[in-house]
């Protein structure tokens, strides 16, 4: 019998100009009679044609839960042969980035098929997969994407979220974390003081803001699909001290399954991975967690855009639906990054997230009930750390925000950063 949830065909492509190299990637969601519902598309910075297309099969799958459809009838269409052998279970997975982006897929998979709902795939030529195929260059040419045609429902609540997770979990068998990890209960025992900082609670989210770079030091906007700039030799000190702290803060804090998660920019990466070698942890990419993007104003100067387009430059800050040509709204931003965070969260134990300025504004902004205009108050240096605590009934807790202790014996390290990410 048919799905309240009705039939639905998701398009789905990526690509990588270099493989590895720029990549980006595109999905769209259809109703069964073609009617146009969702499209999707977005930047990945430096990635493979693989990494991409599997991308490209996630959005898509998280689409259809946006528009809440999880109930529907699925039918993946996709030209890339080797996702849909593997997704469909004939062909096996060696790549450690492949198993992880399968893992992701199949957990989306999973809550279409807990609310009764069936995902199956199905290879198709590259001409009959055109209108995805658009959509990845979008994405490859720096440009995100995010439509839909059609009424979604709100966004999720955190306790909405782990509940759903749970049971699709409880339904399956598992007692496992999306990394496939096994869980462990969090130390009840633990209290939070001002001079030695620890978490509770069943999650506990530690973001770290990037180092900085040499855009970061000449005030130049660098986000999604922009330059893309490593961190300079003092971005690098201070990654490595903050991954001292978040391993001295996670020593404390008792037994937890610990994960690092980082955006898919350079800057980003690098500090993640700076954290995760000193937990001895393999660090996991997820683009929601990447700046917002500037499009026609990347690698332009705070200072030249107060000069000259000081008005444009006031809308990008108030106006969450203004975008740039190219680029994307706070609009845009807040929706992703919710995304991720509701994904970090549903991990359970400790979770380290490497982002951004402005997706560390977007969390707190939504932790805090404040306006994201109000969030600009909010100091958040290079290199600091702000961290969370959330329970199972979505209470969530601010532990400590802006935490720059560790890079108090770093020469000339400011203790803001005013304006955008650089």
């Amino acid at each position: 019998m048919p799905s309240a949830g009705g039939r639905l065909i998701v398009e789905a492509d990526g690509g990588s100009r270099g493989n590895p190299g720029v990549a980006g990637y595109g999905a769209l969601v259809r109703e069964a009679d073609g009617q146009l519902l969702a499209e999707r598309a977005a930047p990945l910075g430096t990635a493979s044609n693989n990494v991409a297309e599997y991308t490209g099969l996630i959005e898509g799958l998280r689409a259809v839960l946006d528009l809440g459809r999880e109930a529907a009838q699925v039918q993946v269409r996709m030209d890339s042969k080797l996702v849909v052998e593997q997704m469909s279970g004939r062909w096996k997975i060696k790549h450690e980035d492949m198993r992880r982006l399968a893992g992701e897929a199949r957990e989306l998979a999973s809550a279409i098929e807990a609310a009764g709902g069936q995902v199956a795939y199905g290879w198709v030529p590259r001409d009959q997969n055109a209108a995805a195929d658009a959509l990845s260059n979008r994405g490859m040419d720096g440009e995100t994407v995010r439509r839909d045609h059609a009424a979604s429902r709100a966004q999720p609540t955190f306790g909405e979220v782990r509940a759903a997770v749970g049971e699709v979990r409880a339904a399956a068998g598992e007692e496992q974390t999306t990394a496939g990890e096994e869980q462990t209960t969090v130390g009840e025992e633990l209290f939070s003081t001002e001079t030695d900082p620890t978490l509770e609670g069943s999650c506990r989210l530690i973001m770290v803001r990037h180092g900085v770079t040499d855009f970061t030091r000449s005030h130049k906007l660098d986000g999604r699909g922009g330059s893309n700039p490593p961190l300079n030799d003092e971005g690098l000190a201070q990654a490595s001290a903050a991954a001292g702290a978040v391993k001295r803060l996670i020593d404390r804090s008792g037994p937890t399954t610990v994960s690092v998660i980082t955006s898919s920019l350079t800057r980003a990466m690098q500090t993640g991975g700076a954290i995760a070698d000193a937990l001895g942890l393999t660090p996991e990419v997820d683009h929601d967690w990447d700046e917002q993007a500037f499009g026609d104003w990347d690698g332009q100067t705070m200072a030249d855009l107060v000069t000259h387009s000081g008005d444009e430059l006031l809308a990008l800050r108030q106006d969450p639906a203004y975008a740039r040509p190219g680029g994307e709204s706070r609009n845009q931003l807040t929706s992703r990054v919710n995304h991720a965070l509701a994904r970090a969260v549903a991990r359970g134990g400790t979770v380290v997230v490497a982002t951004h300025r402005l997706p560390l504004m977007v969390v707190l902004s939504r932790v805090l009930g404040v306006d994201s205009n109000r969030a600009w108050s909010i100091a958040t240096a290079p290199a600091s750390l702000t961290a969370y605590e959330f329970w199972p009934d979505g209470g969530v807790q601010v532990a400590f925000v802006n935490d720059t202790h560790h890079l108090h014996d770093l020469e000339d390290q400011p203790s803001t950063d005013p304006g955008a990410d650089h």
